[in-house]
């Protein structure tokens, strides 16, 4: 018996060294270089894998920008600093960008919505948009979460059926646009704290749009009159150019923001301290804005 035991484990050990012998051997035939550039590529950026450069992950990023397929500048979530990081690991410079963030494109509560019908499906907007007479706007947002429940980072949720932006929590990552079935939400550019963006995306004329919304934009072209190109309205609806938009010439977008009878030109973002002086003895409503320049995914993904 002690015999059979003694070979059993002589057998068990034989097999353990000859396993790690094999293994060793295996880790050095087959071991893949890495650049020690990549590698740093990699630990630079956040690990949050969001999808907002494009591509599927963090790696797959890093590994774009390491064969110059992609710019430094795309990870939304690092922001200008993982940026610079990048930038030096790569022996490049940054180019200026903008940070964008994601700007839902109607700003009525669902009280402010006619023509609404009980709704018994599922609820979710991509299932609720396949039904018709869910409510009488079928431009505006639904109000049923998708965008709310794709947001890794907790910055936009529904209130009074309508999704509103976390700015201070929003890091641009594209999310809640890619899960909007209506493409209500789009990714701006701010070029500053708050910018100016149009909260409206319901293409119908006038009539139309106050039979359905009490806060829609009528197309009067108001705006697009008080402003030397900067706003265009096409298809009833207006949109701001954003490459002319220029935060230091405020007064044309003033003169349009006074001028818009709906009141559908908002600024949205984070308010300044001189902002939130001006009304801090006032009940000011929120109002989420909207910009239709965009109302498809543009996003190119890799891998």
């Amino acid at each position: 018996m002690l015999i059979l035991i003694i070979l059993a484990g002589s057998t068990m050990l034989l097999l353990t060294v000859l396993a790690g012998y094999v293994l060793g051997w295996a880790n050095k035939a087959f071991h893949v270089h890495v650049d020690p550039k990549l590698e740093q590529l990699q630990a630079a950026l956040p690990g949050a894998n969001c999808g907002g450069c494009g591509y599927v992950g963090c790696n797959d990023y890093a590994a774009g920008v390491f064969n110059g397929e992609v710019a430094v500048n795309k990870c939304t979530v690092g922001g200008g600093a993982c940026a610079e990081t990048l930038a030096r690991i790569m022996g490049v410079e940054v180019q200026q960008s903008w940070p964008f963030r994601a700007v839902v494109h109607c700003g009525a509560s669902t009280e402010q919505r006619l023509k609404r019908n009980p709704y018994q499906g599922e609820r979710t907007c991509a299932a609720a948009n396949l039904v018709a007479g869910v409510q009488g706007c079928t431009y505006g947002c639904m109000g049923m979460g998708d965008c709310e429940r794709s947001c890794s980072f907790d910055a936009i949720h529904v209130v009074d059926g309508l999704a509103r932006v976390d700015y201070d929590k929003c890091t641009g990552c594209g999310a809640c646009e890619r899960a909007c079935p209506r493409h209500v939400i789009t990714m701006v550019p701010f070029k500053a704290e708050r910018m100016l963006v149009v909260a409206c995306s319901n293409k119908d004329f006038g009539k139309d749009v106050k039979a359905v919304c009490k806060v829609g934009c009528m197309g009067c072209k108001a705006c697009e009159r008080a402003t030397a190109g900067l706003i265009k309205v096409t298809d009833n609806i207006p949109s701001v150019d954003y490459d002319k938009y220029d935060p230091a010439k405020f007064h044309d977008v003033e003169v349009a923001f006074t001028k818009c009878p709906m009141k559908r030109l908002v600024f949205l973002g984070r308010p300044s301290e001189k902002d939130l002086a001006a009304v801090a003895e006032q009940d000011v409503p929120v109002v989420v804005t909207p910009d239709p320049q965009t109302t498809v995914d543009k996003t190119e993904w890799h891998g």
